[in-house]
């Protein structure tokens, strides 16, 4: 158990049998009444983010969360799958549990799987990856000012805003948090 006085960004809690990271929390002494706590919860089941309050001093479940190396290997249809990299045991996931993954996923690439008590929530992709780029407009200089971008389809079949100098077979360093051009890589 752990008090609501003590949360911290990234904390993963037990709250009405479901599993939360925090991704904010307040403490909110008022003038008048008792002491609160205001947070923003991230369900790590359904990834629905709600706003709860907790009377401060409140114990909650802590939930430990396992992350473990596993590669991608191939898809099948709308099943994924993926090998532990310590055991080479195999498991898939489906596209509905992957939606916003599926971006940026390549086969043989390396992420962690995150699961609490055996049940398997989701992968953790890296901060950033490389992507080629498959197609994009051919940028016309000296038609702007500054900062133009252009529309881009890379190899997962993401849609980015480049700079105009980006072109066809570029790698690129895409931003897995935001889904948005970081460089070239």
């Amino acid at each position: 158990m752990i008090s609501v006085n003590d949360f911290k960004t990234g904390l993963t809690v037990q709250v009405d049998n479901d599993i939360y990271t925090v991704l904010d929390f307040q403490h909110v002494k008022p003038g008048k009444g008792a002491a609160f706590v205001r947070s923003k919860l991230k369900n790590l089941r359904n990834g629905n983010t709600v706003e709860r309050t907790f009377r401060a001093g409140e114990t909650i479940g802590r939930a430990i969360i396992e992350n473990r190396g596993v590669s991608y290997l191939y898809a099948s249809g709308s099943e994924h799958t993926f090998m532990d990299n310590e055991t080479y045991d195999q498991f898939t996931l489906t596209s509905d549990q992957l939606e916003w993954e599926l971006n940026f996923l390549k086969e043989n690439m390396n992420v962690k799987i995150v699961s609490y008590q055996g049940e398997i929530l989701g992968i953790d992709l890296p901060t950033s990856v490389e992507l080629k780029v498959i197609e994009t407009e051919p940028g016309v200089k000296g038609n702007t000012a500054q900062g133009a971008t252009k529309n881009a389809k890379v190899e997962t079949g993401l849609n980015v805003q480049v700079p105009l100098f980006i072109n066809e077979g570029d790698v690129l360093l895409i931003d897995t948090r935001e889904g948005k051009y970081s460089s070239r890589a």
